[in-house]
């Protein structure tokens, strides 16, 4: 089952061109960062120095701070415990190691993982429309929209930097939202500056339409309700967001769907939709109401109905084109882990 695509007649007529990328992006596909690591390899460059009475008695780490002043020392140390780093013709393994007059210090500068981190890297995106103004790709579960701390190669970005060369000259190769690693489903992405700076701009006013599924621990039925919280940082963890006061406006509209008890706890079936796109935002939200999704570990969720990721997928993207101002509107239905998990919601009601 592809992704639906409605186009209206105004945006057929504007000249809009069709890209559908065959292939299952769900099941591989994507770089392997080891390979990016040894295509890395031909930008390392050696330097070499003779210690001179300035250096006598000083560490060998920070000496090599006025050798490769452009590397923090924290990094020339991975150098040194690396192997990177000869002193006389032997490896030196010790930063703390002090120096004499007339030694020779060679080491090889080998780049940060943050230096590779802006670069193309060919992969088969997972493009379900192109025109030359703007893309939408239907993310995959497990790929990471953009570099970060750990995942520094692999991204939908650096996939988009190969992709067109344009990209380079946009901020964040024209990424506009984001979705997280395990989240899958439907993005938009400018491919011109006019085109970001739009879809920025309607995103900011609410004129982006983002529809999602979820599975959710806990019953809930009934009328569809808003969680209206401010959310920030969670104060007690960096890598969690918590809903408090000094928090950014956030805003998700929930309709529940099915509720079912299986295997002695209640799960739900819901449709969220976005005001905001604050980080987390219906994964945080939902928590907040007792309701974690499945799998998402991060906010109590525990695995459940054969899933290892959190339950979430955006499932509709919608706007006005940028460019045309057409109506564009897609839809991308749930990958194989949580159409399977959903059937058994949906498909058997608990009393």
């Amino acid at each position: 089952m592809g992704v639906s695509i409605i186009i209206s007649r105004a945006a057929e007529a504007a000249g809009f061109q069709l890209r559908t990328m065959g292939g299952d992006y769900r099941d591989g596909g994507l770089p392997d960062p080891t390979e990016a690591d040894e295509d890395a390899s031909t930008d390392i460059e050696s330097r070499e120095a003779w210690v001179d009475e300035a250096g006598m008695g000083v560490r060998l780490d920070r000496w090599l701070t006025q050798l490769a002043p452009e590397f923090s020392r924290n990094h020339l140390q991975s150098l040194i415990e690396r192997g990177a780093v000869r002193v006389d013709g032997q490896p030196a393994l010790v930063a703390a190691r002090k120096l004499r007059i007339g030694q020779q210090v060679a080491v090889s500068l080998i780049p940060t993982a943050e230096s590779q981190a802006f670069r193309p890297e060919p992969m088969a995106l997972p493009i379900v429309f192109e025109d030359e103004h703007l893309l939408v790709v239907n993310k995959p579960a497990g790929l990471v929209v953009h570099p970060a701390a750990g995942n520094w190669s692999g991204t939908l970005m650096n996939g988009l930097l190969a992709h067109h060369a344009g990209a380079a000259r946009l901020p964040r190769a024209g990424i506009v939202h984001r979705l997280d690693k395990d989240t899958s489903g439907l993005m938009v992405v400018g491919k011109t500056l006019e085109a970001v700076t739009e879809l920025v701009r309607r995103l900011a006013v609410r004129e982006v339409h983002r529809e999602y599924l979820a599975l959710a621990h806990g019953a809930l039925e009934g009328d569809a309700f808003s969680i209206d919280a401010p959310i920030r940082r969670d104060p007690a963890s960096r890598i969690k967001m918590a809903i408090g006061p000094g928090g950014r406006e956030a805003r998700t509209d929930v309709e529940p769907l099915a509720s079912c008890q299986i295997d002695g706890r209640w799960i739900s079936a819901v449709r969220c939709r976005l005001h905001t796109g604050r980080t987390h935002q219906i994964r945080v939200h939902l928590a907040s109401r007792g309701h974690p999704l499945l799998a998402d570990a991060v906010y109590g969720g525990a695995p459940a109905l054969g899933l290892t990721r959190q339950a979430l997928h955006a499932a509709r993207l919608s706007f006005a084109h940028p460019h045309a101002g057409a109506s564009c509107s897609f839809e991308a239905p749930l990958p194989p882990d949580l159409s399977e998990a959903w059937s058994r919601i949906c498909d058997t009601r608990g009393d």
